[in-house]
């Protein structure tokens, strides 16, 4: 979010100054700068407990408390809400000020919570922050977290991708869902009644359900800045469904303003959420030029970005490597979100930027890429 978003001057100060300024200037704010002056409010107040103001009944005191789930809450509030630096500095603040180092240093706190997206979203984002003795608590979530999504989906994406109908063979399943009604009306043409005018079907024919072993290659490319937490927990989980079935190959390359290629452990979603550090700025030109470097047979090649398109570099590089692929022969996918809500904010301007050059651009959820996936491969055969 910008900070063109608070850029008058009263809001900007109701923000600073907190609740306790409506009285003196009253300020009516808009619906997201409300949310942001709430998602303050729960932190700030504290600040006035601490010095025994006493808090009315219709100004709320706020509270962090993990026990009830008010900190990942919070903390996906902050980031989806604020620019990065600033996400930084309330969450430092949270951390060094007002107790939220119970999440990152207590793991009987961090076991205590319910296993959630959410929460894994949140943790991701102050593992950074967490003693050794946390962190064992904290895989033992990510395992959790994953194998919940993975039950939940793998199977649907897999079928997606590999359960293509075969119209070359007739099939046993005889259901309404696979019936080939182009061809049983061609093979019992010579059966047509022309006193009666009708088709008479001596035989139905039926699509078949196929394996089909296809050589295809996926360049999953995932951006690893706060925002982006959801997605990323969500391309972890495809990446390592995909690469089991045949015949494919998939490459795993997070980002931030550096490159990290983690394809080496792209059938282990767990380890790879343990490698990921999500903050940092963003330079997306940069991971898409390390991707095409991994493009071998172009024509057989789906790049999928992942990213909020928040290009925090040059954008002409970006663009130019998005070109480059393009023209290469590559099939190009540019995902705001990926994740089961399938919704989420992103630079629009930028992402139409792509689009003119070649990218096709969406927010869909795991099974409704696997299902894009799969159309692609069989478009081009």
């Amino acid at each position: 979010m910008s900070e063109s978003s608070v850029s008058a001057p009263l809001a900007r100060w109701r923000l600073i100054l907190g609740k306790y300024a409506d009285r003196q200037m009253p300020t009516t704010l808009s619906g997201l700068q409300q949310r942001m002056a709430d998602a303050l409010e729960k932190l700030y107040s504290r600040e006035y407990s601490d010095r025994g103001v006493r808090q009315g009944r219709e100004l709320g005191p706020g509270s962090l408390d993990p026990s009830q789930l008010n900190v990942p809450k919070w903390v996906g509030e902050i980031r989806d809400l604020f620019p990065e630096e600033t996400c930084r500095r309330i969450t430092q603040h949270a951390l060094d000020r007002y107790g939220l180092t119970e999440l990152v240093n207590d793991p009987k706190t961090l076991a205590s919570l319910d296993p959630s997206s959410e929460l894994l979203a949140s943790v991701l984002m102050l593992k950074g922050s967490m003693n050794k003795a946390v962190l064992g608590e904290v895989r033992r979530l990510v395992r959790r977290v994953v194998e919940d999504i993975q039950r939940r989906l793998k199977h649907a994406i897999q079928q997606r991708i590999t359960g293509q109908r075969n119209r070359f063979r007739n099939s046993n399943l005889k259901t309404a869902a696979n019936f080939d009604a182009h061809k049983t009306i061609r093979r019992n043409l010579k059966h047509y009644d022309p006193p009666r005018s009708q088709l008479v079907l001596q035989r139905p024919y039926f699509f078949s359900r196929v394996r089909r072993h296809l050589p295809w290659e996926i360049i999953l490319c995932v951006d690893q800045s706060g925002s982006m937490a959801g997605s990323l927990i969500h391309s972890a989980v495809l990446a390592g469904a995909i690469a089991e079935l045949p015949a494919m190959r998939v490459r795993l390359v997070v980002f931030d303003t550096s490159v990290v290629d983690l394809s080496e452990h792209v059938t282990d979603p767990v380890e790879v959420l343990m490698s990921v550090q999500l903050g940092g700025g963003t330079n997306i030109g940069k991971a898409m030029g390390y991707c095409r470097t991994l493009v071998r047979e172009p024509r057989r090649t789906i790049v999928v970005l992942v990213t909020d398109f928040c290009e925090g570099a040059d954008p002409r590089k970006l663009r130019q490597a998005v070109r480059g692929m393009k023209s290469d022969g590559c099939h190009l996918i540019g995902l705001a979100s990926l994740d089961e809500s399938g919704g989420m904010w992103f630079d629009e301007q930028m992402a139409s930027r792509l689009a003119s050059d070649g990218m096709e651009i969406a927010a869909v959820t795991p099974n409704k890429l696997a299902e894009w996936l799969s159309e692609v491969m069989h478009s081009r055969g």
